[in-house]
C-alpha cells in the first residue's frame, strides 16, 4: 500500500545540496509550466528519506505571494499522489535523490494539468535513472 503523505523529511532543506545541485552535476529538462532539477546523492543518515525535494516559484513570476504559494500547493499535491513512481524505482538501488521543480510560466495552471506534468517528469526521471 503506498503511503501518500509529504513529511518534513522529505523536504528538502540543506544549503549545502541545494547549492550543489545547482551548482552542477545534476541534469534537468522541462515539462512546461515545469523544470525540474535532480541529482543522485550518497545516503547519509539511515532515517534519511530517499527522495528530498524542493519547489520554487520565483517572484519573478509571481508578485503576489497569494498566487505563489496555491502553484507552490498544486506540485506539492501533485508530487505527494505520485511520488511512489518514484519511490518503486528507487527501491532496489541504495541512492537517494535530491529533485528541485521550478515553475516556468506566469500563468497559474490547473491542478489536473500541473498533476500531469509532475507524473511525466517523475516517469521521465525514472527512465533515466536506469
Amino acid at each position: 500500500m503506498a503511503e501518500y503523505t509529504l513529511g518534513k523529511k522529505e523536504r528538502l532543506n540543506s544549503k549545502t545540496l541545494i547549492e550543489r545541485l545547482f551548482s552542477g552535476g545534476s541534469k534537468s529538462f522541462p515539462a512546461f509550466p515545469l523544470r525540474v532539477v535532480y541529482m543522485p546523492v550518497e545516503p547519509a543518515e539511515e532515517d534519511a528519506a530517499a527522495v528530498s525535494m524542493l519547489i520554487s516559484v520565483p517572484k519573478k513570476r509571481f508578485k503576489r505571494a497569494v498566487k505563489r504559494n496555491l502553484v507552490k500547493r498544486q506540485v506539492r499535491e501533485a508530487y505527494r499522489k505520485n511520488k511512489h513512481l518514484l519511490l518503486d524505482a528507487l527501491a532496489s538501488r541504495n541512492k537517494r535523490l535530491v529533485i528541485a521543480f521550478i515553475w516556468l510560466d506566469n500563468q497559474v495552471h490547473s491542478s489536473a494539468e500541473v498533476e500531469e506534468k509532475v507524473k511525466k517528469l517523475l516517469f521521465h526521471i525514472t527512465e533515466r535513472l536506469e
